[in-house]
């Protein structure tokens, strides 16, 4: 019998259930944080010159302005795989799930709306009332990080109602949505009418092509890096052609099909984008130098400030109260079996930002003035991942008893 060879390739039935166990919310969160930590021991390391020698290193045709840098491939490029499945899951949630009717979707919609509001506001406070205080990183409390979120739950939600999983679900999808719009909008300096037309073009040719022909990838895949290209050129972030390209999948299985094209095709590309674009992702953008000096400095410089307080209070604050208030003065109510505790822990899980947080916080500031909040949204997501995991834990032996 022949000896297997050690890290040899992989089986046909062993990639299956390594793709499955990709699928996995636990499985996500932790390949997030591996990225992150060896990003994070790497710069704080004798190797650290290296580091930023990775990120600078630059590549790619000259003549399509696409030489650029490894950090800014992985920023627009490779990212633009994980707005892809959030997209992929938008469509499915808008045309078949929560989002479809307005009584389930109006509660978690208003909590998401609650949620980015609050953090900046509390921002825009901070950074309003201090010398050297920064208003344009408004928006990097904002976002909730959807696979660190759900990874939390899954890890320490168990004995708690199916309705609080698909509360935090829709609350952070509705939320990806906005953030995606806040990044389209308020991130875009000038626009080429020509290439964002070209995108637009090649955006619905796709469309078409998944609509009546899914499984013809010879063309899909050109079509889709071509759209990527020109949205590129156009000025408007990269990852929204990822975005637009999984809205105009179907998500309603047609005559023969076992499931939708949308469902099929997250099912296949998440496992790249929780397991290898995020995961890059987080190794490329966390890394920023942590010693006393540098904590310091960003405990007294406001915006980091506002992005710790924005995540970490914001958060919960704003989820609990737009909740409240819709519950108050509407006719919506809360899913069958959920309580207020409920909505305050799952909006202390909402404050973990990072994934998006990271993204927009690259759009916002650049240097020192960058590391310092990158380390302020890594503590503070770190943070809100403990206070919502005692308060899911806390709830989970409260219902338990």
């Amino acid at each position: 019998m022949a000896r297997r060879r050690l890290f040899g390739a992989l089986s046909a039935s062993e990639s299956r259930t390594l793709a499955d166990i990709l699928r996995t919310e636990r499985a996500g969160g932790l390949m997030l944080l591996v990225g992150a930590a060896i990003a994070l021991i790497w710069v704080n390391s004798p190797w650290a010159p290296g580091y930023e020698s990775m990120r600078a290193f630059t590549f790619g045709p000259e003549s399509l302005h696409l030489h650029l840098s490894l950090s800014t491939w992985v920023q627009d490029g490779l990212l633009a795989i994980f707005f892809f499945v959030i997209g992929l899951e938008l469509k499915r949630e808008m045309v078949a799930g929560e989002l479809r009717k307005f009584s389930t979707a109006i509660v978690p919609a208003a909590a998401a709306v609650g949620g980015m509001v609050a953090p900046a506001l509390i921002y825009l406070g901070i950074n309003a009332a201090q010398s050297g205080g920064s208003l344009k990183g408004w928006a990097i409390p904002t976002a909730t990080d959807i696979a660190f979120a759900v990874a939390v739950l899954a890890i320490v939600g168990k004995g708690l109602p199916n309705a609080l999983r698909a509360f935090l679900l829709t609350l952070a999808v509705v939320d990806d949505l906005l953030a995606i719009l806040i990044i389209a909008i308020f991130f875009t300096d000038d626009v080429s009418l020509l290439w964002l037309g070209v995108a637009v073009v090649l955006i619905v040719a796709f469309g078409f092509v998944a609509r009546h022909r899914p499984t013809w990838w010879w063309l899909l895949v050109p079509l889709a890096l071509a759209a990527w290209v020109a949205m590129h050129s156009s000025g408007i972030h990269a990852t929204i052609a990822g975005v637009a390209l999984g809205m105009t999948v179907p998500a309603i299985a047609r005559r023969g099909q076992k499931e939708s094209t949308a469902e099929h095709w997250e099912h296949r590309w998440r496992p790249v984008s929780a397991g290898f674009a995020v995961p890059v992702f987080a190794l490329v953008a966390a890394g920023v130098p942590i010693s006393l000096a540098a904590l310091s400095a960003a405990a007294s410089d406001p915006p980091a400030q506002g992005v710790a307080l924005g995540l970490v209070l914001g958060k919960p604050l704003g989820i609990l109260l737009a909740t409240f208030l819709v519950a108050t003065f509407t006719k919506a109510q809360l899913a069958r079996g959920l309580g207020w505790l409920d909505v305050l822990a799952v909006g202390a899980v909402g404050g973990i930002g990072f994934t998006v947080s990271l993204l927009v916080n690259e759009l916002s500031f650049r240097g020192d003035e960058a590391d310092l909040v990158t380390m302020s949204v890594l503590l503070a997501s770190v943070a809100s991942a403990i206070i919502g995991g005692l308060l899911l834990t806390a709830r989970a032996r409260a219902r338990g008893k």
